[in-house]
């Protein structure tokens, strides 16, 4: 099953950065979800697993960032 998000939600992917999740696919109960994601700093459309997906933070529901996400963040950047 495919569900559109309106709105979209903003979060982040593990290895991938911010973006706006645009959809959600339900294979059903032996399977992850999978967030369709366009990222911020790219432009593109990934199909992210859920558990490389993180909710972006959220002063106002007084959610920080996550942990994992301030670890990429803070990691030295490769060529």
């Amino acid at each position: 099953m495919f569900t559109q998000l309106n709105p979209t939600i903003p979060v982040h992917v593990l290895g991938k950065g911010h973006g706006y999740a645009i959809g959600m696919i339900d294979y059903g109960q032996e399977h992850n979800l999978i967030w369709v994601t366009a990222i911020d700093a790219t432009g593109e459309i990934w199909c992210a697993p859920n558990p490389s997906v993180r909710m972006d933070r959220n002063w106002t529901m007084g959610r920080a960032e996550n942990a994992l996400v301030a670890e990429e963040k803070a990691a030295p950047v490769m060529a």
